[in-house]
């Protein structure tokens, strides 16, 4: 790998250990992936959906996006007020009708591109993976390597989205297996992710608001 990428090997690993304890870090993204892992059905999809969004955001800065956003407030809020709002309405959503996970009506409200398209939402609405882009992507590239910048920060988000497609696969199928035969505990860690992502909404934009 690093001969390919002109990184050295110790970056390469340092980054992915850096990655990875963002990646474990429960947030909206472990939430989405849990509460469609009880639905029983298209799991993958919510995933792949997730990781789409990663690698829209991997390309975004790479392409030299972090420049112009980097001091603009104004869109960096409304950013993280739009992200907010979109996890308010699934969390709500999770309260008000808790995944099931049982072969029957919950698992077919939602076609397999429905939820590849909320999956790419999420993450790509989350100010959590778009900070994580902006700011600590690009500090681990290095001028002197063979690959451009650019290049160097497509390997890089390459890698953070891999790791997140293993930590998230493994979340969401064992969400479904493991509650697959308790419905009272789905419904109940259902709604735990539904409030988890509205807790998530409140605090950006209390943070936004400077309230914390």
């Amino acid at each position: 790998m690093a001969e390919i990428t002109g990184m050295s090997t110790a970056t390469l690993w340092g980054f992915w250990v850096f990655a990875m304890v963002f990646v474990v870090i429960p947030g909206p993204d472990w939430a989405y992936a849990i509460a469609e892992g009880l639905r029983g059905k298209g799991v993958m999809a919510a995933v792949a959906g997730l990781l789409a969004g990663y690698v829209a955001l991997t390309l975004v800065v790479a392409g030299g996006f972090e420049v112009l956003v980097a001091g603009n407030t104004t869109f960096l809020t409304g950013l993280s007020l739009v992200g907010a709002a979109y996890l308010a309405w699934l969390g709500i959503g999770l309260l008000r009708n808790p995944p099931v996970a049982e072969a029957g009506a919950d698992a077919g409200t939602v076609s397999r591109l429905g939820q590849f398209v909320r999956g790419a939402l999420v993450s790509g609405l989350n100010p959590k993976g778009f900070l994580f882009f902006v700011a600590f992507v690009p500090p681990w590239t290095h001028a002197q390597a063979s690959l451009s910048v650019a290049w160097q920060i497509v390997v890089l988000g390459l890698i953070y989205t891999a790791s997140c497609a293993v930590v998230y696969s493994l979340v969401g199928l064992g969400a479904g297996v493991a509650l697959r035969s308790r419905p009272a505990a789905t419904r109940w860690v259902g709604r735990v992710s539904g409030g988890a992502m509205l807790v998530l909404a409140v605090m950006l934009v209390c943070s936004e608001s400077g309230l914390v």
